[in-house]
């Protein structure tokens, strides 16, 4: 993939300020990074800490993979941050059907150019009370049954120590160790050219998440839930910071 000069620059720049910064903040492993398409593809990580994008990001451009996330239409206008975005050809995400359907065109570009898409398909942190992946939202699916493009489920562990979920403050002492683990693809080949349903997206999806809760239970070394967390089904909000008490493992059982 040939990449603009400004986009290597502009990521050079911010590499520059976040690597040594996350370095000193954490240690690092990373797992079969050697595993990863050679082309295009999209990547799905685990969701537990507002920090994660960070680590996950360091892990590919360590890698040599310059990332491209699908990130709120807001941090767009952001002064200084929304210019970042926009020079490392980041992906604007819209509430509308219009702009989502924007958004999936521009990933299938950068796609097609052999770069690495990154969507979360649970689409927000975990509500999960063990911070496992919850029920994913099908955004990664509809990507994956329109382009084709190999979906690789990425896993990480330990960020949460640094920054808990919604945390207001970093706690670096001790010092933690993240992992970052990468899966083998999405098996999606028998859903491929069949109409983009509602069934077909949702038997998508639960694989697709079923891949990455597969990897981070490497990573924990502990057994998943039988079935992904289902906010709705709990009574919380989909999104947001005030998504409603954590229920017993009782309740969740």
């Amino acid at each position: 993939m040939t990449e603009t000069f400004g986009a290597r620059v502009v990521f050079g720049i911010v590499a520059g300020i976040a690597r040594p910064a996350l370095n000193l903040m954490m240690g690092r492993t990373w797992e079969r990074f050697d595993a990863l398409p050679e082309g295009g593809f999209i990547a799905c990580p685990n969701h537990v800490t507002e920090i994660d994008p960070l680590v996950v990001g360091h892990a590919f451009y360590n890698h040599g993979r310059l990332p491209r996330y699908l990130a709120k239409e807001s941090l767009f206008k952001v002064p200084v941050v929304g210019a970042v975005l926009r020079a490392t050809r980041q992906i604007p995400v819209a509430r509308s059907t219009a702009g989502a359907n924007k958004s999936l065109t521009l990933a299938r570009q950068l796609i097609d150019e052999g770069s690495v898409a990154i969507v979360y398909p649970e689409g927000t942190l975990t509500r999960d009370p063990d911070e496992w992946p919850m029920r994913g939202r099908t955004g990664a699916a509809r990507l994956a049954l329109q382009t084709g493009a190999p979906v690789v489920p990425i896993a990480h562990w330990g960020a949460q120590q640094v920054l808990p979920r919604y945390g207001k403050s970093l706690k670096i002492w001790p010092r933690k160790t993240v992992r970052v683990r990468v899966g083998d693809p999405v098996d999606l080949s028998d859903l491929l050219g069949r109409p983009v349903t509602r069934t077909v997206l949702e038997e998508a999806t639960s694989r697709i998440i079923a891949a990455v809760t597969a990897e981070v239970a490497v990573l924990r070394g502990a057994e998943p839930p039988a079935k992904p967390w289902d906010p709705a089904v709990h009574g919380q909000k989909a999104t947001g910071r005030d998504f409603g008490a954590a229920p017993t493992d009782g309740e969740q059982a």
